[in-house]
């Protein structure tokens, strides 16, 4: 069994305002673990820096603590991030950079400096093997960044996702540790236009990353499944959902491959990584899009463990004993006590990133939460 600490959202005074939170929480990881981050360590800070749009992206001013629980263990920080799969403000380091910029994650604001782990055209990066109970890799490839940090604080934004189902510290490993290629080879599904349904807007052109959509002789979009990478922008990004994809089949996959590549992110640290799950603005979509839905449920509040499974499973569970908010996405869909993102997204399988996640040692489901 695992320990996760948790602290609500709610305060009352200036003692227990957010930062005072996270703080703490870091603080009785680090005093109960004094292995996790050591003296002289590059500690890697793997955050989330938000599409440019997007405003459900940790705050660098509650980032802030992280660093300084780090600097105070006499360890030297760094924020860190790869580079994205689809087109956007992310896909190479620059526009990286200037994205972690602009939406403050500076060393004056942060406290810490920003480095793309997987280099200038995510081509950094390394293999790592897997467990024997992996079913889909012996392998993983990820960032060099990551992989040459000698702990890591992984703070994680817990969301919805139209293929995860949700995101929490797993998909934080597995698609935010890994570069363009791992993150290819997690994305196994493909996907197709109901015809009927487009409306010739192009927006699923304008965001594929590598061209496989256009417009066929019916004047309607078409996406070439020999091209297509799977990476699910253009599900995300057609106002109508006229875009589908073979949910049976490949979305289990792709959750066990993505579970999987969260194990090979945590490579050769093992006892060195502690996480931080932030309960709050618990939107729909991912930070990856570059706009941010109204919140589906109340914030809950504030996760720590040194175990990313029972920290997601602990924020799943949180979410399903919540309200939902009226006028969300959700108005209607679950009430309290029911899997909230399941009935976002009916095909997906949000739970099967914890299960797979246990099966193969990433850690465990079961856990004690802790009021701190």
């Amino acid at each position: 069994m695992s320990t996760v600490y948790f602290l609500s959202s709610r305060s009352r005074n200036p003692g227990t305002n957010s930062l005072a939170k996270l703080t703490k929480l870091l603080d009785t990881l680090m005093q109960e673990n004094p292995a996790l981050i050591q003296r002289g360590d590059l500690t890697a800070i793997k955050v989330h820096f938000g599409e440019i749009g997007n405003e459900g992206y940790i705050s660098p001013v509650l980032a802030k603590s992280a660093a300084l629980a780090v600097q105070k263990a006499g360890a030297l920080p760094f924020f860190t991030d790869t580079n994205t799969l689809y087109k956007g403000s992310r896909s190479n380091a620059v526009d990286h950079l200037t994205t972690a910029s602009a939406h403050g994650y500076l060393m004056e604001v942060c406290g810490a400096p920003v480095i793309i782990a997987d280099g200038l055209k995510s081509k950094d990066w390394r293999e790592v093997p897997l467990s024997e109970s992996c079913k889909h890799f012996k392998t993983a490839k990820i960032a060099s960044g990551i992989l040459d940090a000698d702990s890591m604080v992984v703070l994680s934004h817990v969301k919805g996702h139209e293929m995860a189902g949700f995101g929490g510290a797993i998909k934080n490993l597995a698609m935010g540790c890994a570069p363009y290629i791992g993150k290819r080879e997690q994305h196994c599904v493909t996907f197709h236009v109901k015809s009927g349904k487009c409306i010739k807007c192009g927006r699923c052109i304008g965001v594929c990353p590598v061209n496989a959509i256009s417009f066929n002789s019916e004047d309607k979009a078409y996406i070439n499944p020999d091209r297509c990478i799977g990476c699910g922008e253009c599900i995300s990004f057609c106002p109508v959902k006229a875009i589908s994809m073979n949910w049976q089949v490949g979305l289990t996959e792709f959750t066990e491959k993505m579970t999987e590549y969260a194990l090979g992110a945590l490579s050769g640290k093992t006892g060195r990584v502690l996480f931080i799950n932030i309960v709050r603005a618990i939107v729909p979509g991912c930070d990856c899009l570059p706009w941010s839905d109204t919140p589906i449920v109340p914030d809950i509040g504030f996760l720590a463990s040194t175990d990313p499974v029972a920290i997601d499973q602990a924020a799943f569970d949180l979410i399903k004993g919540a309200e939902s908010i009226p006028g969300s996405a959700l108005d209607g869909k679950a009430q309290k006590g029911q899997d909230k993102f399941t009935a976002l997204y009916p095909e997906s399988k949000p739970e099967l990133q914890l299960e797979h996640g246990e099966q193969i040692g990433l850690g465990s489901r079961t856990y004690e939460l802790v009021t701190l």
